[in-house]
């Protein structure tokens, strides 16, 4: 058994739980809690906003993208997720600002009326939880897998409340800026650990094994495949990347609280689009630096192929260099910065979901505003009761099939274009009312769901034709024109409303400075 890593582990665990607890301070409100009393450096910000996005999966399935055939692919999306972030930076982030909104979803009760903030959190919580909670149980995967070859036996069950139980510690004691600062810290640790695998991998390789990955295409970073069949399907097409991508980042981080809620915990505007835009270089950087671990353990390797190293597939590349291509105690650090990220991704979760819950849905239904220590309670309940619910779906997939795996990866999928939809309804059709509004997501919804799961394209992929679903990232722009026409349609059907200046929010030309404008 290799003590000196399972002390690193055990050590990281402790010491994130106590740095988010001492770096959080006290939480005297459920706003402070939820905003951080908007004070948040937008760098920790930044750095959040990345871990959020940024699971195990992506560190583990990146480099084994880069090691076959996607090359430097992802480095190709970010640069649509880059685009993406800077129109929500310049056209939503001022939006959320000057409404005085601590709710991606509260414009849209400005806008429609509380029955469609309503839906639009309940769709937020109810497919973050199935989205999170398969991530959750994907994560305890690569990690059962390294603790076995620690000489560790533990079910997926007992990592999963581990993960749950260690994150829930310092998310519900902390709020917001315990999530922030840890997050910060956990996104600096994956990252140094590619970093310093790059490092040992260079160093084995030298220049040949640069030239050899480079004569192969395992640099490339755009995809020549121009093919419809390919730009419908394929994550990584020219097209799908830059134009589908940009548009896929304007709902993940324009109209999804999970990373609304962060960019909103700034001190000011300026600062929310440093944190926004900012997050987009890093997560070039990102997924550069773990395509080139992918590629440099192709040329590590000799070009072998995964089954003819012994492995099951793909993902366990980088696991398996981890354990065995570093020193003992290094492997511990880097299994470390894998569990971070599985923990930065679920505390983010958690607060995000019990801030929807507590600010979108109860306050609705209160008819008295209840005290702020009610409040605070009632945010650390109800992330608490998130937690568990969490845990147990999870562990519900631990005999799951990888088909429901697959369907709560791509779940964005259903939604993402209903949510920005909305969004850009009320800001494009002035003659849309909350019933058009209403019938417009839901039948975005609707339909979103039969293009995910009952429509196929035949492409060419590796000289075999194969059956593929439509790229994620055209789901979302399909999904925003479904919603705008069909929401643009029935708003014709009737007179537009009494006072139409009444149904957007200003545009001064300051920002509203508090930002408990709204309370929580």
């Amino acid at each position: 058994m290799r003590h000196l890593d399972l002390v690193v582990i055990a050590v990281y665990l402790v010491a994130v739980a106590w740095l988010g607890l001492r770096l959080s301070g006290r939480q005297g409100s459920a706003e402070e809690y939820f905003t951080g009393e908007g004070r948040m450096p937008w760098w920790t910000v930044c750095f959040s906003v990345v871990a959020t996005e940024t699971s195990v999966l992506t560190v583990i399935s990146i480099p084994g993208g880069a090691y076959g055939g996607q090359a430097f692919g992802n480095v190709e999306l970010a640069l649509g997720y880059v685009i993406g972030r800077v129109a929500v930076a310049a056209w939503l982030v001022p939006l959320y600002r000057r409404g005085g909104f601590v709710s991606a979803y509260a414009y849209l009760g400005d806008r429609f009326g509380h029955r469609l903030q309503g839906l639009a959190s309940v769709t937020f919580v109810g497919t973050r939880l199935l989205a999170e909670g398969v991530r959750l149980f994907a994560s305890a995967i690569p990690i059962k897998l390294l603790l076995d070859e620690l000489g560790v036996g533990a079910d997926y069950r007992t990592i999963i409340v581990a993960i749950t139980a260690v994150t829930v510690v310092y998310t519900f004691l902390g709020g917001i800026k315990a999530v922030i600062w840890t997050d910060a810290v956990q996104m600096l640790l994956y990252l140094g650990g590619a970093l310093l695998a790059i490092a040992v991998l260079s160093g084995h390789v030298g220049a040949r094994g640069f030239g050899a990955a480079l004569h192969s295409g395992h640099l490339r970073v755009f995809d020549p495949d121009f093919t419809p069949a390919h730009i419908l399907t394929s994550s990584f097409a020219l097209p799908t990347a830059i134009l589908g991508g940009a548009v896929f980042a304007m709902a993940s981080h324009g109209s999804d609280q999970l990373i609304v809620q962060r960019v909103l915990a700034t001190r000011d505007l300026r600062a929310g689009q440093k944190a926004l835009i900012g997050s987009g270089i890093f997560i070039t950087v990102q997924f550069a630096a773990f395509s080139l671990v992918g590629a440099l353990l192709w040329a590590y390797h000799g070009g072998r192929s995964v089954t003819g190293l012994g492995l099951r597939g793909s993902d366990d590349l980088y696991p398996d260099f981890i354990l065995h291509g570093l020193p003992v105690g290094v492997s511990g650090l880097l299994v470390a910065g894998i569990l971070g990220a599985a923990m930065g991704s679920l505390s983010s979760a958690l607060n995000s979901m019990s801030h929807s819950t507590v600010s979108d849905l109860v306050r609705g239904l209160l008819r008295r505003t209840p005290s702020e220590a009610a409040m605070l309670r009632l945010a650390r309940g109800t992330t608490l009761v998130w937690a568990v619910l969490m845990a147990v779906f999870a562990c519900a997939f631990s005999t799951g099939t990888g088909n429901v795996y697959l369907t709560g990866l791509t779940i964005a999928g259903y939604t993402y274009g209903a949510l920005l939809g909305a969004f850009l309804l009320g800001r494009l059709v002035q003659r849309a009312d909350e019933k058009d509004s209403l019938v417009a997501f839901v039948v975005t919804v609707a339909v979103m769901t039969y293009l995910v799961r009952g429509v196929r394209i035949d492409t060419v992929v590796a000289g075999a034709t194969v059956s593929a679903g439509i790229a994620a990232q055209w789901l979302v722009p399909a999904g925003v024109v479904l919603t705008l026409a069909v929401g643009g349609a029935l708003s014709l059907l009737h007179r537009p409303p009494a006072d139409d200046d009444a149904a957007a929010v200003p545009d001064p030309p300051q920002e509203a400075a508090p930002q408990g404008a709204r309370s929580v």
